[in-house]
């Protein structure tokens, strides 16, 4: 099949376009590469595709030596984005391209509006006027808030998200639905639970944290290590979202699944767990709950196991050695 990735440039998308690759589908990938975070991960994670930086040029679309299309373009560029669609004829659209990071969007919530909003409605659009067969999306665990009922259920209420990051991607899930209902595209919307592993997000706890350790800096311990997060390893996100690509079978128009690890680890147990991997004992500061942050995150998987066999099979002891393992040798032959 023929499928766009949204985001490839990106930590989720990299994997997804290079898994996808290898099963054999057509992949097109597509990024703005901004700067939120160092641009030099970015592009070494094209890089891991055969994508050259050399060759990328603002809407060009490409062909990097593992087979994989590549074209720098941004979401909210309607008009370039329509013409990509135009002469592509996408079967499987993901949507993993979003502005990230909860407490960012505290003090920068119009970046999050322009990504996340404008930038989802331009895929919608394009969806609509050259019908793809399935429409993927990223949403997040995030719109859950701080709901006290665990785990969380698909059906549970999500009307009271508590960061503007979780707002919009609230948001992504109704406009989805609506586009889904009036114009009969279907979708699928993933609530993703903390993603970690190797080539990852910079401003991601895992990240943070193993740094800091390795550099004798203290960490900041919120709410006293008392959060809870459901730490799901990239591997297991891989081929769960390539279990829906490959099944693709008509349900309802519009899904939404969690996909996560359904077993919370408390914030304190997870640095314990970095600690033993890097055998170095960790300078830790307690802090108050942050604005933004919620309590537990803990995805009930039920449904997707139920309609496409998803079990997460990583230990967040192996993952966690995996992603050091990976951090050691990237940055150690970066020299930093």
């Amino acid at each position: 099949m023929k499928i766009l990735i949204t985001g490839t440039a990106g930590f989720i998308g990299m994997y997804l376009a290079i898994r996808l690759k290898n099963l054999g589908h057509d992949v097109v990938g597509l990024d703005n590469i901004n700067s939120y975070y160092d641009t030099s991960l970015k592009y070494d994670r094209l890089k891991e595709q055969g994508i050259s930086k050399d060759d990328i040029y603002y809407n060009k679309l490409i062909t990097g030596v593992m087979g994989i299309h590549f074209i720098e373009l941004d979401l909210q560029d309607a008009r370039n984005l329509q013409a990509l669609f135009s002469k592509q004829n996408f079967e499987i659209v993901v949507n993993l391209a979003a502005q990230a990071g909860v407490r960012y969007s505290i003090t920068n919530p119009k970046d999050y509006i322009d990504s996340n909003i404008t930038g989802f409605f331009n895929i919608l659009e394009a969806c609509r006027n050259f019908p793809v067969k399935h429409l993927i999306y990223a949403s997040s665990s995030s719109v859950y808030g701080n709901s006290s009922k665990t785990p969380f259920l698909e059906s549970d209420i999500t009307d009271e998200p508590i960061s503007f990051y979780a707002a919009t991607k609230k948001s992504n899930e109704v406009m989805a639905h609506t586009y889904s209902s009036l114009y009969g595209i279907k979708a699928t919307g993933l609530r993703f639970f903390t993603v970690y592993g190797p080539w990852g997000r910079p401003d991601m706890a895992m990240f943070l944290f193993t740094k800091a350790i390795l550099n004798g800096e203290i960490i900041k311990v919120f709410n006293h290590g008392n959060l809870q997060r459901d730490f799901t390893y990239i591997d297991d996100i891989i081929e769960g979202i390539c279990a829906i690509i490959e099944k693709n079978e008509d349900k309802k128009r519009h899904n939404i699944y969690n996909i996560g690890n359904g077993s919370p680890v408390k914030l304190i147990e997870f640095i314990e767990v970095i600690e033993k991997a890097l055998n170095i004992p960790a300078k830790k500061e307690n802090y108050p709950l942050q604005d933004g942050d919620v309590l537990v995150t803990y995805a009930s998987t039920h449904s997707l196991l139920r309609d496409f066999d998803y079990q997460p099979t990583i230990t967040i002891e192996t993952g966690v050695k995996k992603f050091v393992e990976w951090y050691l040798d990237y940055f150690g032959k970066k020299g930093k």
